[in-house]
């Protein structure tokens, strides 16, 4: 799990509590900190894609401000004869960087795997699923850009969790039968497309 890559040390009640904090965060138990989260993404991509402020004007204006701030802090507090602001020193750790370019490997090595199983014409089901997958991916990129593109999805994953919570019964229901009308039309599709398809024997 992405927690543990990027904190392998953490001990296992540390682990949880991070697991169940975020749950209450997404499940909404804490309204003000929920709502705190979602209107700070809302002013992030309003700021650059509303505003069109730009991340690298963004990032060079606010060390600017930063840097000056500590800087006459710095220098007013040797007048005043007062100690001067203990800046903490930030370093990456070797560990979490490790972790991380393991586990980007490590999908990326998937990814590549899955595409040459595909491209081998050994799983027509997946074949199906990758191909309308990046073809919903392409329609929704002529639609929006990025930025707005990852705010929908988080929205989504933001507010879908608190709203199944609250509708479990009617959803569960629902999805019952939306399960039952796929399978049926695609043991249609599969008789009728699927099976007079000849499939590749592997040697």
């Amino acid at each position: 799990m992405f927690i543990r890559v990027f904190w392998p040390d953490l001990s296992a009640l540390q682990f949880y509590f991070i697991l169940f904090a975020a749950a209450d965060l997404v499940l909404w138990r804490n309204k003000k900190v929920s709502g705190g989260v979602l209107a700070g993404a809302t002013a992030i991509w309003l700021l650059f894609e509303v505003m069109e402020y730009h991340l690298l004007t963004l990032v060079g204006h606010c060390l600017i401000l930063s840097l000056a701030t500590l800087f006459l802090y710095s220098n007013v507090c040797i007048f005043i004869h007062k100690s001067p602001p203990n800046i903490p020193e930030v370093k990456i750790p070797e560990d979490m960087t490790v972790n991380i370019a393991l586990s980007l490997r490590h999908e990326i090595n998937r990814g590549f795997f899955t595409l040459r199983e595909i491209g081998h014409g050994r799983d027509l089901k997946k074949f199906l699923i990758v191909t309308g997958g990046l073809w919903l991916l392409s329609v929704l990129g002529s639609c929006c850009n990025f930025l707005t593109l990852s705010y929908i999805v988080f929205v989504v994953l933001y507010t879908v969790p608190v709203l199944y919570e609250k509708y479990d019964d009617k959803v569960d229901a629902f999805g019952e039968k939306a399960m039952i009308e796929l399978k049926k039309y695609y043991a249609i599709f599969e008789e009728k497309v699927l099976s007079k398809i000849p499939k590749n024997k592997k040697h």
